[in-house]
């Protein structure tokens, strides 16, 4: 779906919503930022609208006549790596996971603050870049901006030991005794960053701001949903991890164990 632009192009967001005075409210906010807007008001249009316009963001709402919004960020997600923020009037944990499952990079629950979802457009934005930049086989890093990876843990290509966890950074490919782990982008990134620091205390927030590129307040069961699912394909007994420690009112203590 996405072609390369001219260099020059203006940075192009898509989004989607049943609800003109949201789109509008949205586009506004946008625009200020110096970002192209598109709209598109249900799914088939959100469809046509990202294979014709290419954009660099899709903000898409989950609620809407027709295909929702899970449908299209299946179908998108399928032609493209595009960063997609899903938006839901529901908070229910379980559309969190499904939009994550389905490929989303983001979630944010109406109503939600325009200042939020401006910041959260341009973290998603500015990620993006750097990963474009950096290339396919490494993940984004920002020496000076101070957003995300400070500890710049993909910065060059490594082997990480973490006991019986073999992590190759340039492969993007971990291994648990020799079996290679089936992780998702977002999954291999915090085992990643955990495995850089074995035995230290990380709260989520900071999690947030390292492995997300959030420099502000955002819902921490983001990362709460991720280490569970890390804990699926890592730990013996997900329910009892020995590997990923809760540090109850603290956060995640990673902990190496040899096979």
């Amino acid at each position: 779906m996405k072609q390369s632009r001219s260099p020059d192009a203006q940075t192009r967001v898509l989004v989607v919503d049943d609800e003109p005075n949201i789109r509008e409210m949205i586009a506004i906010n946008l625009q200020r930022e110096g970002l192209q807007v598109v709209f598109a008001e249900d799914g088939h249009e959100a469809i046509e609208a990202a294979r014709a316009h290419e954009p660099d963001l899709i903000v898409l709402d989950i609620m809407m006549p027709g295909i929702d919004g899970f449908q299209v960020c299946r179908t998108i997600r399928e032609e493209s790596t595009v960063p997609i923020l899903l938006l839901s009037a529901r908070g229910e944990e379980i559309d969190r996971i499904v939009g994550l499952e389905l490929g989303a990079d983001d979630f944010l629950v109406k109503p939600f603050a325009m200042r939020e979802l401006v910041a959260r457009v341009r973290a998603m934005l500015r990620r993006a870049r750097m990963a474009s930049a950096n290339g396919p086989d490494e993940a984004p890093i920002d020496p000076g901006s101070g957003i995300g990876l400070k500890s710049q843990v993909f910065a060059q290509h490594q082997t990480i030991n973490a006991g019986d966890v073999t992590i190759d950074t340039a492969r993007r490919e971990a291994t648990l005794g020799g079996t290679v782990l089936a992780l998702k982008p977002k999954e291999f990134d915090l085992l990643v960053y955990f495995a850089r620091h074995p035995g230290i205390v990380l709260t989520r927030d900071a999690l947030l701001r390292e492995v997300w590129g959030y420099d502000f307040p955002v819902d921490t069961r983001t990362v709460d949903v991720h280490v569970r699912w890390l804990r699926q394909k890592i730990e013996q007994d997900p329910s009892l991890p020995l590997r990923i420690q809760t540090m109850r009112g603290h956060g995640y203590r990673f902990v190496t164990h040899d096979g």
